[in-house]
């Protein structure tokens, strides 16, 4: 029987007729078949995507097992100066007044010896990253002191050696000798870290020991007070104790070193700031290869280029890093000048002063590279040799703190009252006897120049990229951009010794 049914079936399909052959040919063949199948395919492809993001392990633990032997507890011990205020408080007329008195008189030196020394504790974390004993933490964990103890996640404890500190990026280079090879973890490619990211942060959070937080990646690229911030945000909870310790990905990779919380208490709320891996691996390498930092320095003073700014130099757009200031460095040598517009350094595009400062540091010391600047409305291209930014940090130009001072000529000019550079205020101010410029002495609270931050004291020398030495200059300026059919006028302010460009509009 099933032999004929299926005799029939081939019967049907050799009786098919020819036109129907060619229709289902021709079906399969067609551009809406092939769309149906590659729009199936894409579904597919979608949903395998979707489950990969939503899949979530059943429990991290397999993780933190693998890298926990990597992560270490940090005591620091510091001999300080002993209190000369009182140790506590005891109500008058308490049966312990006499004793706790006594004590107290004992350890603040009551023999006539003055307060005696006394030893204090810090905790924090860290990480090793080689199996010789190299451990990675924060410089403000360590700073100042005499003693570091490592404590192991297996319980042993080695005494360690500082290798080098980097202050800028808080980030300290330890090393410990071990009898035996060190378990150790690697860094990761922070750049890759996606917001929204699974993290783990371990370390001894408030002395309690071995812990692991888990989060996301809140945000990125954030930056608080240094130069060469690069700060992952994360959630996962870090509190104090934390700071040295790895942020971990999910593959066990270190992507950030746990260093600041944003806290009103204290404790966590949610809001940790780890380094960017990518950042601290370039420190550790030089750390490790010269027990110190070498930045490369290009040797000016930056701003960012505001909308007003741009419109008051005739740039296209809001872009790039204005020079303020050119004292003796490798830019000076090179010929940069004040009121350049750095647009590129070393083939890539300046967005603004921090990708600058960031991408200066990260260039090798002595490198010769090609910067773009936008020159009188004209691009040139310059060579510069970059110098060391440690060796030029002592030789940054002092401030002086300028008082204001009313010169017997003045005019009320763009929100300001302004007087000549005359010998007697240079030397009340404490400049330079050469320097050319008009005082202000005394700003309208209710103009522009006021709410930008001018004030008394202030030392203009350029107005339209052009020096000025008297009112009559800066009147002539003033005049030069409306005939140009500039909307405002751009300012080189001088304040303590420190340039920046102020751009001022102008009225009808």
């Amino acid at each position: 029987m099933q032999s004929q049914v299926n005799a029939g079936h081939g019967n049907l399909r050799q009786n098919m007729p020819v036109k129907a052959k060619v229709g289902a040919q021709r079906f399969v063949q067609s551009t809406v078949f092939k769309a149906f199948m590659l729009g199936i395919l894409a579904l597919a492809l979608v949903m395998a995507q979707a489950l990969a993001v939503f899949a979530k392990p059943e429990s991290l633990a397999p993780l933190a097992e693998k890298i926990s032997p990597s992560v270490v507890n940090i005591t620091t011990s510091t001999m300080v100066e002993g209190r000369t205020g009182p140790r506590g408080i005891v109500p008058e007329g308490s049966p312990f007044e006499d004793f706790f008195r006594e004590f107290q008189d004992r350890n603040n030196g009551g023999d006539g010896t003055g307060p005696r020394p006394r030893r204090s504790s810090a905790l924090g974390s860290g990480f090793v990253i080689s199996e010789d004993g190299y451990v990675v933490t924060n410089n403000h964990v360590i700073e100042g002191a005499d003693e570091i103890t490592i404590e192991f996640f297996s319980g042993e404890e080695l005494k360690a050696t500082v290798i080098g500190t980097d202050p800028n990026t808080d980030i300290a280079l330890l090393k410990v000798e071990a009898k035996s090879p060190l378990p150790f973890v690697t860094f990761g490619d922070s750049n890759a870290a996606r917001v929204g990211d699974w993290v783990i942060a371990m370390g001894n959070p408030l002395g309690q020991g071995f812990s692991v937080s888990a989060g996301i990646v809140s945000a990125r690229n954030r930056a608080l007070s240094g130069t060469y911030d690069d700060y992952i945000q994360t959630d996962a909870a870090i509190n104090r104790g934390n700071s040295g310790g790895p942020l971990f990905n999910m593959d066990g990779d270190v992507i950030g070193v746990n260093t600041a919380i944003l806290s009103p208490n204290g404790g966590s709320i949610g809001i940790g700031f780890s380094m960017a891996s990518n950042v601290v691996t370039r420190v550790v390498d030089q750390l490790k290869e010269f027990g110190e930092t070498r930045r490369g320095w290009l040797g000016v003073r930056i701003q960012d280029v505001t909308e007003d700014v741009a419109d008051a130099m005739g740039l296209a757009k809001a872009t790039g890093a204005l020079i303020t200031d050119v004292p003796e460095g490798p830019a000076k040598e090179a010929g940069l000048e004040t009121g350049d517009v750095i647009m590129s350094f070393d083939g890539v595009e300046v967005a603004d002063t921090r990708a600058l400062v960031k991408q200066v540091g990260n260039s090798a010391v002595g490198a010769t590279v090609r910067v773009t600047v936008m020159r009188e409305g004209k691009s040139q291209t310059i060579k510069v040799v970059l110098g060391r930014r440690e060796d030029a940090a002592d030789a940054e130009p002092e401030a002086s703190d300028p008082e204001s001072n009313t010169a017997p000529e003045s005019k009320d000019l763009l929100g300001l009252t302004l007087s000549p550079l005359t010998d007697a205020l240079r030397s009340e101010l404490g400049i330079d006897a050469d320097m050319a410029g008009l005082v202000v002495t005394g700003v309208d609270e209710a103009s522009e120049a006021f709410e930008k931050g001018l004030r008394e004291g202030d030392i203009i020398t350029e107005a339209g990229q052009q020096k000025v030495a008297s009112i009559g200059d800066l009147e002539a300026r003033v005049e030069s951009a409306k005939e140009g059919g500039r909307k405002s006028l751009l300012l080189l302010v001088r304040r303590a010794g420190d340039p920046r460009f102020v751009a001022l509009t102008l009225s009808d």
